[in-house]
């Protein structure tokens, strides 16, 4: 009989999830692509040099090209291969994500428990004894004592009649997307943030070089300088201006150094180590390549692969349905419950004849009045996801933005880079001349002066020129939202993400 009620309860809850099928609520529907076709209000063009400019490696816009899932290997850098790598492995940002996603997905799994009855297992045993003084006669009666065990089951079930929990697992499925999502995103800043690292690193050792060699050459004009004052063709006053501006430059040596410094640290904490475990990868702008053609995906392609914009139409699901579960509160709930079981005064008793009982029982249950509590939680839910739609508005118009920064940012560089490189070899060669007038002694110490200034501001703006056309590039990688294969999925993504991660040739066709 006890099999037949619980069967009962169960063919209910069965019935109760089959009705979940027309859950209360708005169905949530992808918002729309926005309608653009480019990112900036003129055709996209290509970087462009000035024709009667230095030579400097070109670069290629490519409209619609897939952008490769390692990105960074168009760099052609052994060491940030290796380094991306490494912190990819152990930087606990991503293992904090990857967390993040379990918690989720379990909170999601729990939820699903209620499409189920809920069945306890109770055992309470108990022993008793009277007072004679509930009796008439107290000295005539011995004390009564007794002994009862008692074992049953607790059995409840909520049919989900209104889909009160189908949208609250809807809810909590999207949270995990999200999470997914924000995985996605911590990767892919990873990625961008040891790239444009490794460029600094890179740009800094390109100025203390340049740096280094102004002080080698104003150490052979010191030189020059004292010799023609023992030989009394230099007054002490040129000698003493030189060793000034020479003390001037070697000045400029320590901040750099020590910017360096800062930013192996800095290199060492993304790959996931303690300052005092510094990287064995060190980076120059020789070794690291430009990449020649940039891929540029279009607009509907954006928005399909950014990682923080789909985190924000995750996050747009997940309030969608939340407004479900509250509409579902304010409506007439049922609960069921069994209670079968068996008492007896001694253990081996329990189950057997005339020992049984059960109990069945149903509720319904509707608010009438609660000060407009619910209403308002209702309410509350809309407008979470008028929010939650505004907030993917404008993650969608930052992406935009984003691409179009780096987009104008590079049609730029190439003239900025061409512009130092003239600048610098006008200096250098400005500087030669007068080194070699000042050793036949037919120039002034302010002209040798001016241009060793000259020198050294244009070699410095040169590697910075280089490096920022550099960093741009990696910031349109990552304003495109790099490229995180579907088939990548938790906990073995990063064995997917990183195979064949030395491969250097991941630049798209070449453009004609």
């Amino acid at each position: 009989m006890i099999a037949n009620h619980t069967a009962r309860v169960l063919a209910v809850g069965a019935t109760g999830v089959w009705l979940a099928g027309c859950a209360v609520g708005p169905n949530f529907a992808p918002p729309p692509v926005p309608d653009v076709s480019g990112y900036t209000a003129e055709p996209l063009k290509s970087p462009r040099a000035e024709a009667d400019g230095p030579h400097i490696a070109p670069q290629h816009f490519v409209k619609g090209a897939d952008i490769q899932t390692r990105w960074w290997a168009a760099f052609r850098s052994k060491p940030l291969n290796e380094l991306i790598r490494l912190s990819v492995e152990h930087n606990p940002s991503l293992q904090s994500a990857e967390a993040a996603i379990r918690v989720a997905n379990f909170n999601a799994l729990a939820q699903r428990g209620l499409f189920f009855p809920q069945v306890e297992v109770n055992y309470t045993p108990s022993d008793q004894q009277l007072s004679n003084n509930v009796t008439s006669s107290p000295a005539q009666l011995p004390q009564e004592r007794y002994t009862l065990h008692t074992a049953q089951l607790n059995i409840s079930f909520v049919p989900d009649i209104w889909g009160q929990n189908v949208r609250a697992v809807e809810s909590l499925d999207a949270v995990t997307q999200q999470s997914q999502f924000e995985l996605e995103a911590a990767y892919l800043a990873l990625t961008a943030n040891v790239v444009t690292a490794a460029i600094e690193e890179a740009s800094l050792r390109g100025q203390i070089e340049a740096t280094e060699r102004i002080v080698k050459i104003e150490r052979d004009i010191l030189g020059i300088l004292k010799n023609q004052f023992s030989a009394g063709q230099a007054a002490q006053v040129d000698v003493l201006t030189q060793e000034t501006a020479l003390a001037q430059a070697e000045q400029t040596l320590p901040p750099l150094q020590k910017q360096l410094a800062v930013q192996r640290n800095l290199l060492t904490a993304l790959a996931g180590q303690f300052s005092a475990d510094e990287i064995l990868q060190k980076f120059s702008l020789q070794h690291l390549k430009l990449p020649t053609n940039l891929p540029v995906s279009l607009p509907s392609a954006l928005v399909a692969q950014r990682p923080d914009v789909r985190a924000a139409e995750a996050n747009m699901h997940s309030a969608s349905a939340l407004i479900g579960v509250a509409i579902a509160a304010r409506l007439p709930n049922l609960t069921l419950s069994a209670n079968p079981g068996s008492s007896a005064f001694k253990a081996a008793e329990l189950f057997t004849q005339g020992t049984l009982f059960y109990t069945v029982a149903a509720s319904a249950t509707q608010p009438l009045f609660d000060g407009f509590t619910l209403y308002h939680r209702q309410k509350a839910a809309e407008a979470t996801l008028d929010q939650a739609e505004a907030l993917y508005r404008q993650a969608v118009i930052t992406a935009m933005q984003n691409v179009a920064d780096a987009l104008r940012s590079l049609e730029q560089d190439s003239r900025s880079v061409q512009a130092a490189i003239k600048a610098e070899n006008a200096a250098k060669a400005s500087l030669d001349i007068i080194r070699q007038q000042l050793v036949l002694g037919q120039i002034n110490q302010v002209t040798v002066l001016n241009a060793q200034q000259a020198y050294l501001n244009t070699a410095i703006a040169r590697v910075q020129a280089e490096a920022t056309r550099l960093s741009d590039t990696a910031a349109l990688f990552m304003a495109l939202g790099g490229n995180w294969p579907a088939q990548c999925t938790t906990p073995v993504w990063r064995e997917c993400i990183l195979a064949d991660a030395t491969t250097t040739n991941v630049e798209v066709n070449e453009v004609k």
